[in-house]
């Protein structure tokens, strides 16, 4: 790429913001020096063209030398170091011509990219500390998320002295909100207005995703472009979208200055792995703070965003715990009135109360039973014929429907929010809720549409100038489903489903015999085991252990025994019913595959067990870089968590416990494995170790042996094999894979 075309990316009008390439802006900001090395032989390849001006070298005096006539000694000898033995590099101060620095280093390919960042004075370590004491005490646990914003943008104000800082939200469409904001008394408030998604584009989303927290010291500054402007190892523009010194898109430049910021600080809010918002602080004179100082501001966002998960994990239990108070309602009614449409429509509570809605239908065997405000019959049908049963998947949910059906535009005031879920296997019986359209008024930071000019018929784009309020009255969308909604849509739909089979347990057995497995008769039966054993089950469990209680100083020891044997052979009935609907319900549910991070789930089921508590011994293994998995987040959680758990129980009693996960790749395809070095299974017992209710570890360990059942019958649901190899009293290795293309 040449200069003139590199150039012709970074003017201020281009084609399309959404492809600007700001990971290779090939320019440094004004305050600092980047500087890029060979990561073998640390030769400086590439250096920003100010740093003559900043630290003394001309470009002719570095270029082509080794980074050591730069670094002193014991620098140079932690860096070679680290870089041999793999270990994350960690910013340094240095002293060069007369000035401080922080050494600010990341790998970008084959590169070893050196940020030269002015050290800005040094922070005493005593009010750094009051700083982060600060951040951890005023941002509490039990406050809104609309207090929790006010809190944060206050404590930035007060730590850096910004003169505006606001608290940026985006929605699932991208465009941002101003939920918080503090400022200086003469500027204009932004608080409660929207910008659109244009303004912050997906790429510069990435990039704060990865970054967390970014500056631009003077807004108006010259850039200082790196030469030479080609990488000497592979001929390409160098990634560095991690520099702290990255120059900044001309567009981006060029809408602050439209809004006359002089200087900005922009952090990352991150909610579950994903961009939930920004931190945007603005300044309207030149304002630097030096690395220390944004690390701070990186903490304080970090704290902000683990408040926000908590904050969001509690609605979320708020919600779910009114939704279940309903279904068990539901259920009883269902339990007890013969007909299923009048037993979830026609008394209090109905279905519609499990999730906010303004009504709803329940189709089911060719009958439509409406509650509240809902389209018509005819609507109805209409858009279940027409679109729901041409879903693959069980669950749908739309707030503006007219964007997928547009002849839902005559019923949007009673159902431009559709939540709908499946019932069973059935592709014409459905639970529905509708939601209205919201008529609101938005006030927009500045007319919400794309600038530019039409050339040869392409339009080029520009940044917004106007950033005066504009209000617009929004109309065709709903309020937006929630994930609480999904899941409460789901645990009714499961509950239908168990009574609808218990109703047909006649007609089910009259079946049996055309059945070609044995366990298709264990998945249906299971509903009823739930629903018909349970409850007495529970009441045994509770009067056995009110007669404990009051039987505790009336009873000799034979008795507070038998009592006990009660208790205990509840329980475990219980667990074995428990792991028969587990099993069944692999069966009967509709794998929904997503690319999952293997180590993250293992992290989840490691914490469930309890391992300093219950395996203080045992010596887990997880092999490094162990890749993604495609596959149903819920069965392969459960499938894990059996293998995991398996190994833990049955390698406890050893003298040093270890459980090992990893993979290996053989002709082609990946093989993961779970292995310990536990008790094994001799060659009778492995070829029944996968049947149900098959056990062969004996009475020294807890179990219903139907786990590595419900592993066989998941791998077996993803069209995957699993396999064990083992050696009684030597340990057991449990290998699986699945298709890369479910």
């Amino acid at each position: 790429m040449s200069e003139d075309s590199l150039n012709s990316l970074q003017k201020t009008t281009i084609t399309n913001c959404e492809q600007e390439p700001i990971h290779i802006i090939g320019k440094a900001q004004a305050h600092g020096v980047i500087i890029i090395c060979d990561v073998t032989t640390l030769d400086i390849l590439q250096c920003s063209e100010n740093v003559e001006e900043i630290l003394g070298f001309s470009l002719e005096e570095i270029l082509k030398k080794n980074i050591d006539m730069i670094l002193p000694e014991d620098l140079m000898k932690t860096l070679v170091r680290k870089l041999k033995d793999n270990i994350t590099l960690l910013p340094k101060t240095i002293r060069l011509n007369n000035k401080e620095f922080f050494i600010i280093p990341h790998l970008s390919g084959e590169s070893l990219i050196l940020d030269f960042d002015p050290h800005g004075g040094s922070l005493d370590p005593l009010v750094y500390q009051e700083q982060l004491t600060k951040i951890l005490n005023e941002i509490g646990d039990k406050q809104t998320i609309p207090e929790i914003s006010q809190n944060a943008v206050e404590l930035v104000k007060y730590l850096f002295d910004y003169d505006r800082v606001m608290m940026y939200q985006f929605d699932e469409e991208w465009n941002g909100k101003v939920v918080a904001e503090v400022k200086e008394s003469h500027l204009e408030s932004w608080l409660g207005l929207h910008y659109p998604a244009s303004d912050i584009p997906k790429q510069a989303r990435q990039i704060f995703l990865k970054q967390g927290v970014r500056i631009i010291a003077d807004v108006n500054y010259k850039p200082a472009a790196i030469f030479p402007e080609l990488s000497p190892i592979n001929g390409k523009p160098i990634d560095i979208s991690k520099s702290e010194l990255r120059a900044v898109s001309p567009i981006h430049i060029e809408y602050l200055q439209n809004m006359g910021v002089g200087a900005s600080l922009t952090a990352a809010i991150v909610l579950n792995g994903e961009l939930w918002g920004l931190l945007a602080c603005h300044h309207y004179s030149p304002k630097f703070i030096n690395y220390n100082q944004r690390q701070s501001c990186k903490f304080l966002t970090q704290v902000f965003s683990n408040k926000l998960a908590l904050r969001t994990s509690n609605v979320f239990i708020e919600k779910m715990a009114y939704s279940e108070d309903i279904r068990k309602k539901l259920v009883l009614q269902m339990s007890s009135i013969k007909h299923l449409n009048d037993a979830i429509c026609k008394f209090e509570p109905n279905f519609t109360n499990i999730v906010e809605c303004s009504g709803g239908a329940l189709v089911l065997d060719g009958t439509i039973c409406m509650v509240g405000k809902t389209p018509t019959e005819e609507q109805i049908k209409f858009l279940l014929s027409e679109f729901l049963v041409k879903q693959e998947e069980s669950l749908f949910f739309t707030k503006n429907l007219m964007k997928k059906i547009p002849a839902a535009t005559s019923f949007k005031d009673k159902a431009s929010g559709v939540l709908s879920i499946r019932i069973g296997e059935n592709k014409n019986d459905y639970l529905l809720w509708f939601r209205p359209q919201a008529i609101e008024s938005v006030s927009w930071g500045g007319k919400p549409v794309k600038s530019g000019v039409v050339k040869d018929g392409v339009e080029y784009l520009s940044p917004r100038r106007s950033f005066e309020k504009w209000t617009e009255k929004k109309s065709g969308a709903a309020i937006p489903w929630e994930e609480y909604d999904f899941e409460a849509a789901y645990n009714l739909e499961e509950s239908i489903t168990n009574i609808i089979v218990r109703n047909q347990k006649d007609h089910i057995k009259a079946l049996n015999d055309q059945l070609l497995e044995a366990n298709k008769e264990l998945e249906t039966f299971s509903y009823s085991v739930s629903h018909d054993l349970r409850a007495p089950l529970r009441g045994i469990d509770g009067y056995a252990r009110i007669l404990r209680d009051y039987c505790k100083n009336k009873t000799d020891d034979y008795g507070r025994n038998a009592i006990n044997t009660i208790i205990n052979s509840a329980e475990l009935m219980d667990t074995l019913i428990e792991d028969i609907i587990s099993y069944s319900k692999v069966g009967q549910t509709r794998i929904q595959p997503v690319s999952l991070s293997i180590n993250t789930i293992l992290d989840q089921i490691l914490t469930t067990h309890n391992l300093s508590g219950e395996y203080p011994k045992t010596e887990i293994i997880v092999q490094e870089d162990i890749p993604r998995i495609v596959a149903d987040r819920r069965m392969f959680s459960q499938l894990l968590a059996n293998l995991v758990g398996n190994a833990l129980k049955y390698s406890a009693k050893t003298a040093h416990p270890t459980v090992e996960l990893g993979f290996n790749v053989k002709d082609g395809r990946t093989v993961y494995f779970v292995k310990d070095n536990g008790i094994g299974i001799d060659a009778a017992g492995k070829e029944k170790i996968f049947e149900v209710f098959s056990r062969v570890a004996g009475d020294d360990f807890a179990g219903s042996g139907v786990g590595l059942a419900i592993a066989k019958k998941i791998i077996e649901k993803h069209n995957g094999a699993l396999w064990l190899d083992s050696k009684l009293n030597e340990g057991s290795t449990f290998y699986f894979s699945i298709p890369e293309d479910l």
